[in-house]
């Protein structure tokens, strides 16, 4: 079985292939010297069995740090105040792209009502939530978690969000959307790298087809009756022929749906204790005719009450969603 030292190394041998192809055409050599003898420098550590750790202090460099970049050879601690300025310039400007790609905090087309809230745990979030109006009588929804975090799940979340966007331009079957996304993450990163994905498609009609790509079951709120709708495949991008499933159901007005990361059930207190699922399907319970919106921040309130004084160690991300119809809604 490979390694995550396997992959990086074919990833080095492979830039260093690249990088002898431009070398044979470039007038400016210096540079690709330089890179050239960065790939080097990396391989002769792997050869050692020393590589990843900061020239400094020794220590292993972050493991996201070096999924983004091979080459790094500092610990974030022993960055040179240069390197300190351009890597918060990098964090800056993608916390703003990812901002930029969310959709709106509240959307209303086909019948439906979609509210989400976003929380990374830093400044940019592995986490994924995106709501396309794709035509007059359907709406589509995704909420899913990238493996890692920081900056290097933040470029991937940016990946599976232009993917599953184009797709669904493309008004593929659901299934199909899924499949698709799934071959292009796994061809196109690490095998170490995988997530997990909830897309739906929601009717006019009612009908909301699902396919969830191992994530936490979605909530099907009915009342006073929770149903939990389970996983019905692997997570995206650990195969790359992954085939996945669809499940329909029915929605009458005033039902809804409660998507969520395990930012929020996994959360602890100050003494340890995970918020877990059953206290959010109480909560979702007790607030069942409660618009998108307010369904949000209820449980938000709930949760930020929960965890106390405590930090967020996970990105969090929580969504909602409303068939439209019921006066009784509460506002």
């Amino acid at each position: 079985m490979s390694t995550p030292n396997d992959m990086l190394r074919n990833e080095l041998l492979d830039r260093r292939s690249r990088l002898e192809i431009v070398q044979k055409n470039s007038m400016d050599m210096s540079q690709i010297q330089d890179l050239l003898a960065s790939v080097d420098h990396a391989l002769g550590h792997m050869d050692k069995g020393d590589y990843g750790l900061c020239d400094v202090c020794h220590e292993p460099i972050e493991k996201d740090r070096l999924l983004a970049d091979p080459l790094a050879r500092l610990c974030l601690a022993h960055l040179t105040p240069g390197q300190q300025h351009d890597l918060e310039e990098d964090l800056q400007l993608a916390a703003q792209i990812q901002k930029e790609m969310l959709p709106k905090p509240l959307v209303e087309h086909a019948g439906w009502v979609i509210a989400h809230h976003y929380a990374p745990a830093g400044l940019v979030s592995g986490d994924y939530c995106d709501v396309l109006t794709s035509s007059e009588d359907t709406v589509s929804f995704m909420l899913g978690d990238v493996s890692g975090k920081g900056l290097a799940a933040s470029m991937l979340m940016g990946q599976l969000h232009a993917m599953l966007r184009t797709l669904t331009a493309l008004g593929l079957p659901l299934t199909q959307a899924v499949e698709r996304a799934s071959r292009g993450f796994c061809e196109s990163t690490l095998p170490t790298h995988f997530a997990t994905l909830v897309c739906g498609r929601a009717h006019r009609s009612g009908t909301v087809e699902l396919c969830n790509a191992g994530h936490h079951p979605a909530l099907l709120v009915q009342g006073d009756s929770i149903i939990p709708l389970e996983a019905t495949g692997l997570p995206i991008g650990l195969f790359c022929n992954e085939k996945f499933l669809e499940k329909s159901v029915r929605l009458q007005p005033g039902n809804s749906l409660v998507l969520f990361t395990d930012g929020l059930t996994e959360m602890e207190d100050e003494s340890g204790r995970p918020y877990g699922t059953e206290r959010l399907i109480e909560l979702v319970r007790n607030n069942s005719s409660a618009a998108p919106q307010v369904m949000v921040r209820t449980i938000l309130d709930d949760w930020t009450k929960f965890r106390g004084p405590g930090f967020k160690v996970d990105d969090m991300t929580l969504m909602a969603i409303r068939r439209k119809g019921d006066s009784s809604s509460r506002q």
